[in-house]
């Protein structure tokens, strides 16, 4: 497989409209969940999209959340002052991977060890950002880039290869 045909991580996934899937059904379970449910109790209808369009754009996708969201330096704005636990970090892991079985997210394992790689990434990172001092300013905090962390990229079987 020649490098220009590895698909990233975003079409791999299935696009925004799997990303969609996914963060819907995960911020459903987050509001019928006590531990994370005081957390997320105001964000506004329009959250779940928003999360979709950063991890879409993270993965390789449009650039639609550095357009007309803020980029990264929004994102790590968001968290700012949230105080978030490590108990709450890692229920959002948990409910997260629960979604993505759910709605059949790709299972192969080079996919999901991407996808683990980034969510324990990022959640760590969230976590850090809350409980900056108010006043935190990330400066211009680039938006991540994220692949499929191996040579080579996906795993195809011999029948797709």
């Amino acid at each position: 497989m020649m490098a220009k045909d590895i698909p990233t991580l975003y079409e791999w996934a299935g696009g925004a409209e799997a990303l969609n899937r996914l963060t819907d059904t995960f911020y459903g379970k987050v509001l019928n969940d006590p531990v994370l449910e005081p957390v997320f109790r105001h964000m506004s209808k329009d959250h779940p999209q928003h999360v979709a369009a950063f991890i879409g754009e993270v993965f390789g996708g449009p650039k639609s959340y550095s357009e007309g969201l803020g980029g990264h330096r929004g994102m790590v704005m968001h968290h700012v002052n949230r105080r978030l636990t490590e108990e709450q970090r890692r229920r959002w892991i948990e409910l997260l991977v629960d979604a993505a079985d759910e709605i059949r997210l790709p299972d192969d394992p080079e996919f999901r060890s991407a996808f683990m790689a980034y969510i324990e990434w990022g959640t760590r990172l969230a976590k850090i950002n809350s409980n900056e001092a108010p006043g935190f300013d990330p400066g211009k905090a680039p938006m991540p880039h994220w692949g499929w962390g191996v040579p080579g990229g996906p795993y195809l079987p011999p029948s797709k290869a």
